[in-house]
């Protein structure tokens, strides 16, 4: 398809070229047949106007993908639904520690370590094979917001306190630090990294093995993606630790907190059996 000449205004206000290539890459996600993306493209670049918001692009397609099938709706939305985890971030640290879980970790989550100087509350412990790694969480509500250098800077030097003080008492050391985000890490954030040894993960970083890829890669969607279910259901099952699909439809009597109907627990039940299989 021929590269259409339209501008696009992005959340933070800047202006961008239109890219029916980006748009596609992000419907495949959605693991929606090519006849049905394709449609959905010849529908949204019929529909474009100078200026329009990306946001506007992504409700139309979201629709689109709707109608024909909620699971790919779902799929679609997940960037989205990682940001509905907050305002806290807790769900968000738990999300990871089950991703992790997934890969064949032991997790803790918010464990005080003792550094040499203080303590720190340690977002995520991960286990495996006598082995440990440290993982912060940085959650953003705000699609604009970034992880600059001072996040990693900031963690690299709680990282190196705890290990001053395991070493200090000839205790087991910690393989890996990371930092894990929501959003984007800023060059000079990438840069640090790279430099100090310290492991970042954020939604498209590293390529091919970013978050986005890590889910996707594993099945491990949050609630949050569910179409059907409410806001307020999936606040509520959140506020009862159920932070994954795959946790609800383990534990389907969860639903039975919220009140739904049989109807509406067959619908629920459905997409969760979709988005898992």
């Amino acid at each position: 398809m021929k590269e259409v000449d339209y501008s696009v205004t992005k959340s933070s206000g800047q202006k961008a070229k239109f890219s029916i290539n980006k748009l596609r890459s992000s419907l495949q996600r959605s693991g929606a047949d090519p006849e049905t993306l394709q449609t959905i493209l010849n529908i949204v670049r019929d529909e474009l106007y100078q200026g329009i918001p990306t946001k506007e692009i992504y409700n139309r397609a979201f629709s689109l993908l709707k109608k024909k099938k909620t699971v790919f709706a779902s799929k679609y939305k997940l960037k989205k639904a990682i940001f509905e985890l907050g305002p806290t971030g807790f769900p968000f640290e738990r999300f990871i520690a089950e991703i992790l879980r997934f890969s064949g970790y032991e997790t803790e989550v918010g464990v005080i370590i003792q550094g040499h100087c203080v303590a720190h509350e340690v977002d995520v412990i991960a286990k495996k094979e006598g082995l440990f790694e440290l993982f912060e969480c940085k959650f953003h509500s705000d699609a604009t917001r970034t992880c600059n250098v001072k996040i990693p800077l900031y963690i690299h030097s709680r990282f190196r306190d705890v290990t001053a003080h395991l070493k200090q008492k000839g205790e087991p050391l910690p393989q890996k630090g990371w930092v894990v985000t929501n959003t984007r890490f800023t060059e000079d954030a990438l840069s640090y990294g790279k430099c100090s040894g310290l492991q970042l993960l954020g939604w498209n970083y590293p390529p091919g093995d970013a978050l986005k890829d890590r889910i996707d890669r594993v099945g491990l969607y949050p609630i949050t993606v569910s179409t059907v279910l409410t806001a307020q259901e999936k606040k509520t099952l959140l506020q009862h630790n159920v932070v994954l699909c795959k946790q609800l439809l383990e534990d389907a009597f969860m639903l039975d907190h919220l009140g739904l109907s049989e109807s509406r627990k067959d619908k629920v039940l459905t997409e969760l059996k979709n988005l898992c299989t």
